[in-house]
């Protein structure tokens, strides 16, 4: 990228946000146009993009905001990180969090007399960013009060979210429901997400899992819903729920295993629609019915990723995958326990981790943990046949096996 662009590139396309964000960006506007008249008497500019960096609308102090047009700070402009390099917004859609860029931290030479701080807002469904708020000041430091505020603004929006979701997810029990009194094969309702939202009880025994599992009776909470960990699920689910835009009464097929080390079965997706918007998908294990999942080639892999990133304080900790001994998610927030402490992931989703390590040696060994099997030094096995791993004998760190990862995990271990 060449460091001496002194203009955001024009923005292309439309935000890919698969939820329905016609609320939230009206509570964002709104957001903007308040702030917009606190920074005017500082000088500086409130900006609102979506998730993936276009400019939505620009507030503040009209001599700032024409200083902020000569770099096309502005809407219908591109500020992700791919198109103009470090900077408060693009910066922000990529780690949790408010995220400060200071004069020459922007990689463009001809911004780097803004201070600019933004914080991102997340789809609590998928852990993916939807937009970003951006505060920015001409030759001037910013308020000590910026990041707070950020960081209440984007819990006001995501709460919205959060609502949304949990109405998403009662749209798609409903449905749930009502396809369970047609059927006694085994289903299951997923959230956008790829997340369980629930299942039958001839889906709870094909899946391994215990009858006081959260989904047996079905998980509205967003946190409570189960990552299935079946390989290539999720992008079967989002090929479904991209299919249904054409019609809403379409059905479509994939061959894959219900339980890690077992024989594929047929997997028939049929999506569950609200007001247009697809907010979920119905899975039936066992059923062939509907267009063939074809799948396309993914991106190549590398022997060794550039980097895992982390985030400690206000800095970007570089991590090596073999430092990292297990990574444990908090919601949709994902803790790496590495050689250099306890540091959080800045990729939000313990799916989205596993998705950046399952090649380097790291196995999802329970719905909250992935662990490095290099780093596994000792197994702990317990009355019942359950199992502890262990991956520093030093510390009490103990990372526990699900009853239906334990099979596989002794193969990979050899034990």
């Amino acid at each position: 990228m060449d460091r001496s662009l002194d203009v955001a590139p024009g923005a292309t396309g439309e935000n890919d946000a698969r939820l329905d964000s016609r609320v939230f960006f009206t509570a964002l506007g709104g957001l903007g146009a308040l702030a917009g008249r606190e920074v005017e008497r500082d000088s500086g500019v409130v900006t609102v993009t979506d998730g993936c960096g276009r400019v939505l609308g620009v507030w503040g102090d009209p001599s700032a905001r024409r200083q902020a047009d000569l770099n096309n700070l502005a809407p219908r402009s591109s500020w992700s990180e791919q198109c103009t390099g470090t900077n408060g917004m693009g910066t922000s859609l990529e780690v949790p969090g408010p995220v400060t860029v200071i004069g020459p931290e922007h990689w463009c030479e001809s911004f780097n007399q803004w201070s600019c701080a933004g914080i991102s807002v997340r789809d609590v469904v998928t852990g993916a960013p939807v937009a970003s708020i951006n505060i920015s000041r001409l030759n001037a430091p910013l308020s000590q009060h910026v990041s707070s505020w950020l960081t209440k603004a984007a819990a006001c929006v995501e709460h919205g979210i959060y609502q949304n979701a949990i109405a998403e997810a009662e749209k798609v029990l409903a449905e749930f429901h009502r396809k369970r009194a047609q059927r006694t094969g085994p289903l299951m309702a997923m959230d956008r997400g790829g997340n369980v939202i629930a299942a039958n009880d001839a889906a709870v025994s094909m899946l391994k899992l215990a009858d006081d599992n959260p989904i047996a009776s079905g998980a509205l909470e967003p946190s409570d819903r189960w990552n299935p960990n079946i390989p290539g699920l999720l992008d079967v689910a989002r090929w479904a729920m991209d299919r249904a835009l054409e019609s809403a009464q379409w059905s479509g097929f994939a061959s894959l295993p219900a339980c890690p080390g077992e024989a594929a079965i047929p997997m028939t997706m049929r999506p569950v629609v609200e007001s247009n918007h697809v907010v979920g998908v119905l899975c039936a294990l066992g059923v062939q019915e509907g267009e063939p999942y074809r799948g396309e080639p993914g991106p190549p892999v590398h022997s060794m990723p550039p980097r895992v990133i982390g985030v400690r304080d206000d800095r970007l900790v570089l991590l090596s995958p073999a430092e990292i001994r297990y990574a444990e998610a908090d919601r949709s927030t994902v803790w790496l326990s590495t050689d250099r402490g306890r540091i959080q992931a800045a990729t939000r989703g313990v799916d989205n981790v596993e998705a950046a390590l399952a090649s380097f040696g790291f196995y999802r060994v329970h719905r909250r943990f992935l662990v490095n099997l290099r780093r596994v030094v000792e197994v702990e096995r317990g009355i019942k046949g359950e199992l502890v791993l262990i991956t520093d004998p030093r510390s009490p760190e103990l990372v526990p096996v699900s009853r239906r990862h334990a099979p596989e995990l002794r193969r990979l271990l050899g034990v």
